[in-house]
């Protein structure tokens, strides 16, 4: 896609933004239009993103400029009841479900169970109305739109998401869950999730983004979440993307790190036709740890897109990052992991290592692990290997009367599984494996139904 074509899709999102800001009345007196009209400007000037760009050299967005999305002004149910949620809400499951269907809250089919004292959990479009002193000096303060397309789109466009903030020293025991549903009804539709997650010193959460759709449904997801862990803050955070096989999704995650500060960060890709993840961290003070947890398993004609950078900006941190990849038929995958351990991150323990299993001749991955070393005192290593399913191991197997069907089925459980069993939420765990396990009994280039 050229730079002149590029520039030339982005008129209808600018086109789209100028009737909402001319025509939506919850705009007009919003504090946050200065941030939407800034993001609108700055997506203006960048366009979308090119294959002449290095970040995006591997992924042509050409596909999703093609199809006129247009966003759902106002929330429909679209035919969705509890009944047919428990599908997508790893059942049963003890747990807050906040269910959102194209970007607008759902509350009909959410569940909020009583919270702890100092948490507030609420849908955003909610909670900018009324919590504008807590939200401001952190909503789209932290993750780049400058020259993330997608990004400054969801700024300027964002419609719902869920807004937590922890105080200091509180805790949730039971998880979040945050369930995202797009459905077309015949028309291409364009959802914009946003989410802020806010931890106070010495708090403790977990949350869960899940996002799904009906199989064989066209839309585009767009998504961002930014986390902000104070000091010595515990965040757990999996995102569990399960889009329709024709569906796009773009996405972005941004976490910063205060002082001793924990993250840990599983991304869990199984369906869409084209998606692009971005996963971010920032370590902005001394003694801060990340784990950046990954497994993107394609089939058909899928092609994944997983981008990280871990930015080590302060001494003493430890990141630990483990991407595994099983593709099959014709799909691509796309790993390019980037560890910055600026001059001053002395101490710095980083780890990166992306491993993928391709099981068709015809499937592609392109793995690029980066470091970018300015310390002198540092623990740093990185790697990447692409293979095939051992032929030894399958041999072994063979003679034990177990089918070639099942013994290459147990060689994948057992490559995805390092990446399963570090999760340490029990139901999404064990969701996903049964999950896997019915895909590979019907052949795992067959698609994901969600």
């Amino acid at each position: 896609m050229s730079t002149a074509r590029a520039g030339i899709e982005k008129d209808p999102y600018l086109a789209a933004f100028a009737r909402l800001r001319k025509e939506s009345p919850a705009w007009k007196g919003s504090w946050t239009r200065p941030l939407r009209e800034a993001a609108i400007t700055r997506f203006a000037e960048i366009g979308f993103p090119t294959l002449q760009e290095e970040e995006w050299r591997k992924t042509s967005v050409a596909p999703i400029l093609r199809v006129p999305f247009a966003a759902q002004p106002a929330y429909s149910a679209n035919g969705f009841t509890a009944k047919a949620l428990e599908r997508y809400t790893f059942e049963p499951w003890e747990c807050t479900h906040l269910v959102f269907i194209n970007g607008h809250f759902a509350p009909g089919l959410s569940r909020l169970r009583p919270l702890p004292e100092g948490v507030i959990v609420e849908p955003l479009a909610q909670a900018l109305e009324k919590r504008r002193d807590e939200i401001e000096p952190h909503l789209a303060r932290h993750a780049d739109d400058r020259h993330h397309a997608f990004a400054a789109l969801n700024t300027a466009f964002m419609q719902d998401g869920v807004y937590v903030r922890i105080a200091d020293g509180a805790s949730i025991e039971e998880p979040l869950h945050l369930l995202f549903i797009s459905t077309s009804r015949g028309e291409p539709v364009v959802s914009y999730p946003r989410n802020l997650i806010v931890a106070g010193k010495g708090s403790r959460l977990s949350i869960v983004e899940s996002y799904v759709g009906p199989h064989h449904d066209l839309y585009f997801t767009d998504a961002l979440t930014e986390i902000v862990a104070g000091e010595d803050a515990a965040v757990d955070h999996y995102r569990l993307q399960r889009e329709s096989e024709k569906a796009f999704h773009v996405a972005v995650l941004q976490a910063d790190l205060g002082r001793y500060a924990r993250l840990g960060s599983w991304n869990i890709s199984l369906g869409g036709g084209l998606v692009r993840t971005d996963v971010n961290a920032l370590f902005g003070a001394e003694g801060g740890e990340v784990r950046l947890d990954g497994l993107y398993i394609t089939g058909g004609s899928q092609h994944v897109d997983n981008h990280t950078l871990i930015d080590h900006a302060s001494p003493g941190c430890t990141s630990h990052e483990l991407y595994k990849g099983v593709l099959d038929d014709r799909s691509r995958g796309v790993f390019d992991g980037r560890i910055i351990v600026r001059k001053d991150a002395q101490k710095t323990d980083a780890h990166q290592t992306n491993k993928n299993l391709l099981v068709s001749e015809d499937a592609l991955v392109d793995s690029t692990p980066r470091l970018q070393i300015l310390a002198d005192d540092v623990k740093c290593t990185h790697g990447a290997t692409i293979g095939q399913i051992d032929e030894d191991a399958m041999f072994y197997l063979r003679t034990r009367a177990i089918s070639e069907a099942a013994a290459r089925n147990l060689l994948i459980q057992a490559f995805v599984s390092e990446v399963l069993h570090g999760m340490r939420i029990e139901p999404i765990r064990a969701g996903l494996e049964c999950l896997l396990f019915t895909r590979l009994r019907k052949g795992h280039g067959a698609g994901v139904e969600a």
